[in-house]
């Protein structure tokens, strides 16, 4: 495992992030608990996508170091204003940086205001009508082509990063190479800047379809599975043991005194 970036419980900054580029891959998780935030930190990932929701001071006592991108989701928000607002809410709650899929307008705002944006080109799922659906982005030079375009615009509206999603490996890497923006790959190789998964895909707690580039390390679906199937088993249990007077037995009572309880039902029959 390769050491984090800084120091234990350091955080790193954008500008630790920038200074990164192109010397080292790093590794990005999108997580959705704090069992989850917990584990990646532990496990050196570097930065992680969160629900806003998901930064509470609790967040930080689980993954102190990481570098936490919150998710300011498309559709959510409307105006310029609203977006600023819940980034703003985001950073202080304890994010280093927002995702955000919305206008160029926008992400020039927020950069105005000193927020720092993590954009999106590839495939956007929350745009993917206008690219033909859920399936590979810039696979002709027109469409390469216009990856690149919205690349440069991002970084001209003064974004520092953008998640380049299912993009042909040699088209990202060309990009990667010829833009200032951090380049976070999913499902676009390893000429990008750092390698991006969702906690659900690696951990195989998916029960739906797997995307290609996703790779699964461990069976949660599996798992869960046994341990429902297990408080099945210990429901019935209960409920047998309550049926038939084995619950609740001596150890799972409070005793009285027997001259006590004589007292009590002295009283209670002469009340």
């Amino acid at each position: 495992m390769q050491p984090k970036m800084t120091m234990k419980n350091q955080r790193p900054t954008v500008a630790d992030i920038l200074a990164l580029k192109g010397r080292r891959q790093l590794t990005m998780l999108r997580v959705e608990t704090l069992e989850e935030a917990q584990a990646a930190e532990r496990a050196g990932v570097d930065m992680l996508s969160v629900p806003p929701s998901l930064l509470t001071p609790e967040f930080r006592e689980a993954a102190p170091s990481v570098f936490a991108v919150p998710g300011l989701e498309y559709g959510d928000f409307v105006t310029a204003e609203e977006y600023i607002r819940a980034a703003f809410k985001a950073l202080r709650a304890g994010g280093d940086a927002v995702y955000c899929a919305a206008s160029l307008a926008t992400v020039r705002r927020m950069r105005n205001e000193g927020i720092p944006v993590c954009g999106h080109v590839g495939l956007i799922p929350s745009q993917a009508t206008w690219t033909g659906g859920f399936k590979a982005v810039g696979k002709t030079a027109e469409s390469a082509f216009e990856v690149w375009r919205q690349t440069k615009a991002l970084e001209d509206a003064g974004a520092f990063a953008a998640e380049i999603e299912v993009v042909p490996v040699p088209i990202a890497t060309a990009i990667s190479e010829r833009t200032s923006l951090f380049m976070i790959s999913m499902g676009a190789g390893a000429g990008c800047d750092a390698q991006y998964l969702f906690a659900q895909d690696v951990l195989g707690s998916n029960r739906g379809h797997y995307p290609r580039h996703a790779k699964v390390y461990r069976n949660f679906s599996a798992e869960y599975d046994r341990l429902q199937q297990e408080r099945v088993a210990a429901f019935a249990e209960f409920v047998a043991d309550v049926q038939s007077q084995v619950y609740p037995g001596p150890e799972h009572t409070v005793g009285i005194p027997q001259d006590e309880l004589n007292r009590f039902l002295k009283e209670l029959s002469s009340s």
